[in-house]
Parts: C-alpha cells; structure tokens; sequence
C-alpha cells in the first residue's frame, strides 16, 4: 500500500454577488438559494444541473460542498433573501389593492369583453 501526500485543497465557491446583495452560482444567472432550495430538498447536483443548463457541475458540487461545511453563511443569506422576497410582496400586494374575488372579477371582465366583440360583428 502507497501512501501519497497531498497538498491542502482549497477549493474557490464559484459565486459573485450582481446586483449588491444577490448571489449567482459561477458564471450563471442562476440565483444561490434557488441551488440551495433544490440541494435542500433533495435534488443532487446532477439534477440541478439538468435544471439549470447554464450551471457548470463542478460549481454546483462547489457550492454546496460548501454549503455542507459551513452552512451558517448560507442560511443567514436565505433568511436575508427570504425577509426581502416578504417586503417585496407585501409592496406589491399595496399597489395592487385588495384580491377579493379575483376569479369573478376576471371572468365578468371576460364576459363583458366577449359581449362587446358580438355586438361590433353584428
């Protein structure tokens, strides 16, 4: 049996920040917790990977082996991403004003649009 000796590995973490404070995994526009949601759910990084065409599988396997070593950073960074996904819906949801009965507004809309088409092609 042969031993071999061998250099300490350090391995670069494939991700650049664009825009401030968003993440995307190597050379990729695929965002950081969009791979970690689906690692964290049980999709290997080949299956990732099959997701995303534009990801390289040596950066996936990168990030999450990262992921795995130190995960305090990352779930910080989710928790980050997930308040700010928060902020932004409840925005949206103020500009839009209230849903309440969405369904039966769109669809007398519809009915309102298809009466009016009838009576100019009668």
């Amino acid at each position: 049996m042969t031993s071999t000796d061998f250099a300490p590995l350090t391995i670069v973490v494939p991700l650049r920040e664009e825009p401030a404070g968003v993440f995307r995994v190597g050379n990729s526009r695929v965002l950081l917790e969009l791979v970690l949601q689906a690692f964290k759910a049980g999709a290997t990084p080949e299956a990732i990977v099959q997701s995303y065409d534009t990801l390289k599988l040596a950066d996936v396997y990168a990030v999450v082996s990262q992921y795995l070593t130190t995960p305090e950073p990352f779930e910080k960074y989710l928790r980050i991403r997930d308040e700010a996904a928060i902020e932004a819906r409840k925005t949206i949801e103020q500009l839009q004003g209230p849903q309440i009965n969405l369904r039966s507004v769109l669809l007398a809309r519809a009915n309102a649009k298809e009466e009016a088409g009838a009576q100019v092609s009668k």
